[in-house]
């Protein structure tokens, strides 16, 4: 697997999930925890992606039109030790505005949760934090 250029398609696909594609966060999210050692099914993984992504480049980020003006809204979900390596949980948010993505994450969690209760109310609370951050930046876009 040395001579497999992994690291640099994670990193040509990762500009592309930042820029336009938020519908493949979660893969990247998971293939780039194998980058400096990735085997043959992190490989076929990649290979899937790539076909994946060549099947639907129609996909993109669309504003439309809201009868009742520009809405924020945002949405997150979690998963409890879903990481089969380390048990660790996964967090993802995304925020729309018109309909289309704004900002998105997907992220494993830095501290293991041991009750289910934890999980589902830590990744609202840092939610929280974002949309006040969200808001001001667009005040300035005049909306």
């Amino acid at each position: 697997m040395k001579n497999t250029p992994y690291s640099n398609a994670i990193g040509s696909i990762m500009y592309l999930m930042v820029s336009t594609r938020p519908d493949i966060a979660y893969a990247i999210s998971c293939l780039s925890r194998y980058m400096s050692n990735p085997g043959p099914s992190h490989w076929d993984a990649l290979k899937w992606l790539l076909r994946y992504l060549n099947g639907s480049n129609n996909y993109g980020i669309t504003f439309s039109k809201d009868p009742q003006g520009a809405s924020l809204v945002g949405y997150v979900d979690s998963n409890y030790a879903n990481d089969r390596d380390n048990r660790k949980s996964t967090t993802s948010y995304v925020f729309t505005l018109c309909g289309a993505c704004i900002s998105w994450k997907s992220q494993l969690q830095n501290m293991l949760h041991y009750l289910q209760l934890k999980l589902n109310i830590l990744p609202p609370l840092k939610l929280l934090k974002k949309p006040s951050g969200l808001k001001v930046y667009l005040k300035k876009l005049v909306f």
